[in-house]
Parts: C-alpha cells; structure tokens; sequence
C-alpha cells in the first residue's frame, strides 16, 4: 500500500460546526494522513506537497448514508461492496449503512460479520444495517445481540415493514435494552398492495393502482405509539408524506425518542414525473405531490427530519426495461443526492447537517470535525460546477436512474478519509 501523500487545501471555505475554524475561508494542510495546519495563508514544499486549488469550494464533513442497497450477498449483479462503494465516494459519502435487503437477509451474526470482513480494505467506511425478524419475514425476532456484537449498526427490515405490531413491539423493547436501534420503513402492506405510483390524479389519469398517504401514515402512527409505550428509540426511513412529516414533529414535541430521513428525490420530484410510463421513477415510497414536497422540505427546515439519504436502489437493465406495471420499484441515486439537494433549495449549511451530522447522530458514530490534529474525514464540494451524468461518470454497477444522460450542477470534486482517495469521478491519487 502506498504511503499518504501530503496535500495543501488553498482557500477553501471551511464548514464545520463545532470546529474553531467553522465558516472561514483558510488553507488545511495534510501531512501523514493528519491535518498538521489550518490557517489564513499557508505555504508548502510542492516537491512532496500536491496543491489544490479550492477557491469558491466548500470543506465539508463526509456525508453518511444510513439507507443504501448495495446487494451483497446474493444481488451482486446489481451491485457489491467494491461497486458501492465507488458509487459511494462520487457522491462524497465516506461512511454507508448497507440495507439488509440481501440473500440471503443480514439476519445472524454470520452475514453481518462477512460484511465487516469484506468492508476492511473498501476506502469507504460500510456498516451493516441487521434485520429486525429472520428473513425479513416477520415473524420470529432476528439474533439481535449477535448481530450487533458483529458489527451492525442498528436493525430493520429493509423495505418491508413489520405488519406485525406485537413483534414490532419486542424488537423495540429487546433494542432499548441493548442500546441500539430499530429502524421503521412505514408501509402498510396491505393498503398499498399491488400499487405502482402515488395515489391522486396523477394515477387516476394514468389508470395506475395508487398507494395512498394513508399507507404510511399508519404505520408511522403505530410505530411511534409503540415506542412511546416501551420508551424506546426508533428512526423511521424514507417518509415521504404531510401527515407522516405532522405525526413526527407532534411526537417530538412530546418528548418522544424519534427520528427520521428522506429520500433526496422526494424533495424535487412528484408524481407528475410518471406520466411518460418512465419506470426509472418507479419508487418505493412512490414520489407524492407538490404539498408533501413542500411538507418534507419545511420539515427539513424546523428540524422534524433529521437526515437525508441516498436510497440508492441499483436494478439490472431486465428489471426496469419493462413496462410500468412489472418494473421494479428503485433508482441508483448517491452520486446524484448532492445535485437533486441543491436543486431542491437546501442551502449549503443545511445540506451539511443533514447528509454528514444528522446521519451519523442518528446511530451513534462521531462526526468528524475539521480541526489541526484530527484525521481527515471530509469532502470539497463545488456548487456551480455543473458535469454530465452518463456511462463514464457512473460508477455503479447498474444505470436505472432517471438523471441519466443529464448535466447535473454541484460537483463533489475530491473526498479525503485519511488521505485522498477520489477525484473527479473515480481516478485515485497514486
């Protein structure tokens, strides 16, 4: 393995909350994998010293993704760890919570332990997210106290909900008692079954079954009344309604130990997108309309949802080719979160509290601070820079994302964990 190498930040507007430096413009110099100097001005050897130029780039933390399908094991054709992980690093996530949707599931301590053992020479930090009921049947619950001596990193099913309240209830209760977390998709099944996209008009136009707010929103209100009951923690992935967005900021205000996140895509995208039969908006939750985009980004705004994640949900070609109906539901989507957030109207500050800080509060890992000492963990993104989304720029294994063949605009130019190790799509420092 090579030895770092020794880099000096020029003019890079540092945010970093918490961090002497928080909201300045300054010079960071790296030297041995550890940030040496931060200062106004900082001049350096460029015979062992690679200068780059970051004037009207921001310096951020890396981002966290708690919610991306990376397919390892079973779905490797859609993606693995390796392909993820680049896909991860284009995005500027350093650290990803890996869904469980696997095969087999990460139920025992034996997949959990693999993924860790895979993840070890990845440049990306992998944490395993274990499943809630044993294959994700919802039925029996799953070898939590293992699971979580191997290395996951909280526990849910994936993208199916636990229809099963009493069930729900334990994994809450067993959780508490181990201090992890348990983490909700919200969908009653049995309501949604069978639908292709929202329902409103949109689908009645299109002849579409529809799945309604109401869906969600019943689980949501179950979940949090059983974790009020147990006083246990509970975070609840990928909402994507007004009433889910009411029932969560009421239940904080209680007092209640929620959390929550959004997918990017809900915050630009609605149903209206669906009306050219395009399968690559085909989502799970299925895009809303213009009041639950706006509800979610006010939501964003007063703190109610406290992380936006990626989804990222990679297909094969066979899976999205088809018509609406049979296509499966999903889009590969972290080198995009970056754009889609910034297009949707989220500020540079807010942007880095809820991809880098609200993330990682959420499961209980440290953030990263941009401080003389620390080891670097963070990102250069450039807000104007605007590149093409396509074959050469995508480094996942897949392509079903509605983005694709698209100039996008909001760049994240280089990605230090430790030392470089992405720049520009991809091409490593040697």
């Amino acid at each position: 393995m090579n030895e770092p190498k020794n880099y000096l930040i020029k003019a890079a507007h540092i945010l970093s909350p918490g961090s002497l430096n928080h909201n300045q413009v300054m010079d960071v110099l790296i030297r041995d994998a550890k940030i040496q100097k931060i200062d106004n001005s900082i001049t350096a050897n460029l015979r062992d010293t690679r200068q780059i130029d970051a004037k009207g780039q921001y310096l951020v933390p890396g981002f966290f993704d708690l919610n991306a399908n990376y397919g390892e094991p079973g779905y490797e054709t859609k993606e693995d760890l390796h392909t993820g992980a680049a896909s991860a690093l284009a995005g500027g996530f350093t650290g990803v919570a890996v869904q469980p949707n696997t095969n087999p599931p990460l139920h025992r301590k034996s997949e959990v332990a693999m993924i860790r053992n895979r993840a070890k020479d990845i440049p990306v930090e992998i944490y395993p997210v274990g499943t809630i009921s044993k294959y994700r049947e919802g039925k029996e619950l799953a070898e939590l106290y293992d699971m979580k001596s191997a290395g996951a990193i909280a526990f849910g099913d994936g993208d199916q909900n636990v229809s099963d309240a009493g069930l729900m209830g334990r994994a809450l209760l067993y959780a508490k008692g181990i201090n992890t977390l348990v983490i909700s998709y919200p969908e009653d099944e049995k309501i949604s079954a069978g639908a292709v996209m929202n329902e409103g008009k949109t689908s009645t136009y299109l002849g579409m079954k529809g799945n309604p707010n109401l869906a969600e929103a019943l689980m949501v209100a179950r979940d949090l009344y059983l974790a009020e009951y147990h006083g246990a923690k509970i975070h609840f992935t990928t909402i994507s309604t007004a009433e889910s967005v009411d029932l969560i900021r009421k239940a904080k205000a209680k007092g209640v130990a929620v959390t929550c996140d959004v997918a990017a895509h809900h915050l630009l995208l609605t149903d209206e997108s669906l009306t050219g039969f395009d399968s690559h908006f085909k989502v799970q939750p299925p895009l809303r309309i213009k009041s639950d985009v706006k509800a979610i980004l006010k939501g964003l705004k007063d703190g109610t949802i406290d992380a936006i994640v990626s989804q990222h949900t990679p297909h094969e070609i066979e899976y999205k080719r088809v018509e609406l109906q049979l296509a499966k539901f999903g889009i590969i989507s972290q080198q995009t979160v970056l754009p889609t957030v910034l297009k949707a109207g989220i500020d540079i500050s807010l942007l880095v509290e809820k991809l880098a800080i609200g993330p990682r509060n959420i499961v209980g890992l440290p953030v990263p601070t941009i401080e003389v000492g620390e080891t670097p963990n963070f990102v250069l993104i450039d807000p104007r820079q605007e590149w093409d989304f396509d074959e050469k720029t995508n480094r996942s294994k897949s392509a079903n994302s509605p983005f694709m063949g698209t100039k996008q605009k909001g760049m994240v130019t280089h990605v230090f964990l430790k030392h470089l190790i992405h720049t520009n799509y991809g091409s490593k420092d040697q």
